[in-house]
């Protein structure tokens, strides 16, 4: 379903866009994504990945909501980020691979559900006790914001900015799972009374906020630019 690439289509004037990824684990990341997906089951296509990634992220956010009766519920938070990435990542490679890419048709739906599925890990940790409800409805925000700028710049620009400042979605799913783990052992910052993820969450909030101002005044410089009136 979802090939996260916008590539020529046969519809008349469909535009493409360039990729931006350039995150730490860019490389190596689509290495590992092609290899597993040129041994890939036939009967395994892109479709069953998308579902899968956001069945897995709607799972992430109940476990967030479920550890408040359990902590262990954080250790099944771990394993259903695993099966995020799985199918996340691997949808758009797959169809690339086999050449049966959907590029408007998995664009649309793909980032329609990261938009669901943001919402439901965000409130799963607001339900939590793991962080306070503004931090997590201010994480949300500033996750909508940049998804909203990258948009508006493939639009406008035909570039799909998959990364901010070499961070992309999987330095932050693995962000979270250091921070499940270390929740599960440490549920405050060394024995204060402040919650890990919402000291955590704060310094995101402040990061996420530089890099969407960054992007948007860039963004908007460069449209002034190319078409500036004369």
């Amino acid at each position: 379903m979802a090939t996260q690439t916008l590539t020529r289509s046969n519809t008349s004037g469909f535009r493409h866009a360039k990729r931006l990824q350039d995150s730490v684990l860019a490389v190596q990341e689509k290495r590992l994504l092609v290899w597993m997906a040129e041994r890939a089951p036939a009967w395994v296509g892109s479709d069953h990945l998308t579902c899968l990634g956001f069945a897995a992220q709607l799972m992430t956010g109940v476990s967030y909501a479920m550890s408040n009766s359990n902590r262990f519920w954080l250790i099944v938070g771990i394993g259903f980020l695993a099966l995020n990435w799985l199918g996340d990542s691997m949808d758009g490679t797959l169809a690339r691979v086999r050449q049966k890419q959907r590029p408007r048709y998995g664009f649309y739906v793909d980032h329609m559900l990261d938009s669901i599925g943001a919402v439901a890990l965000m409130g799963g940790l607001a339900l939590s006790a793991s962080s306070s409800p503004s931090i997590a409805t201010g994480l949300l925000v500033l996750f909508m914001l940049l998804s909203i700028q990258a948009y508006l710049a493939t639009y406008t620009l035909s570039e799909f900015q998959m990364s901010f400042w070499s961070f992309g979605p999987t330095e932050l799913r693995i962000l979270l799972v250091a921070g499940n783990l270390a929740l599960f052992r440490w549920p405050t910052v060394f024995g204060t009374h402040y919650r890990l993820f919402d000291v955590g969450g704060a310094m995101g909030i402040v990061g996420m906020t530089a890099m969407f101002l960054f992007s948007a005044a860039r963004n908007t410089l460069r449209l002034y630019n190319q078409e500036r009136i004369r």
